[in-house]
């Protein structure tokens, strides 16, 4: 019994040793420049530069496929603050992949949700919660404004509401912070919003 559990514990030391030697001897390098532009982008996941999201987006600046100036979420200060990691000049947002609007969030009048699911299908943060043929809900805090899930919905319950600064939400410029930090609406927007949907 003894001698049993002695060979186990030395089977265990060696193909734990072994594994460490492996997760060195063949680590996975990160490419560290798409890693600074990736954070530097909004993580929308919307699309509107031309890419399936902002690390596509971020790679594909790293490796000059495209230009600095294709993010509309993120706007002017993301296009500067990539030309300053990049030590390029700023050049003005590109018009064909939208304009620079303020921070949305959607929001979907559970009331007339029918529970399609094609939302949750289109969101690319998974921010919306339910079932099929159950009400679906948009957890607030997790959502990019990419306004994916609006064209699939097919009775048109998805609002796209404009987000309040406040200073719960307020810090120093930069683009992802602002986007991380956490999304807290005024009373009068939510007392507007429920309003305009009775």
């Amino acid at each position: 019994m003894l001698s049993a559990i002695l060979v186990l514990v030395l089977l265990a030391l060696v193909f734990g040793l072994l594994l460490g030697y492996a997760s060195i001897r063949f680590k996975v390098e990160g490419e560290p420049l798409v890693e600074q532009i990736d954070s530097l982008l909004p993580q929308t996941q919307c699309g509107q530069c031309g890419f399936p999201g902002c690390k596509p987006y971020a790679t594909a600046i790293a490796n000059e496929e495209a230009d600095i100036n294709q993010c509309p979420p993120g706007g002017e200060a993301t296009i500067h603050a990539l030309a300053d990691l990049l030590d390029r000049e700023p050049i003005p947002l590109n018009p064909e992949n939208g304009e620079e609007a303020p921070k949305t969030i959607a929001i979907i009048n559970e009331s007339d949700c029918i529970g399609c699911t094609l939302c949750i299908q289109a969101c690319p943060v998974d921010a919306i919660l339910g079932a099929a043929k159950q009400m679906h809900t948009v957890i607030e805090i997790e959502c990019t404004g990419c306004e994916l899930c609006v064209p699939p919905c097919p009775v048109d319950c998805i609002d796209m509401v404009a987000v309040e600064n406040n200073i719960e939400q307020w810090n120093w410029p930069s683009p992802i912070k602002a986007l991380e930090a956490p999304l807290v609406f005024l009373e009068t927007t939510k007392s507007s919003a429920g309003k305009a949907s009775s």
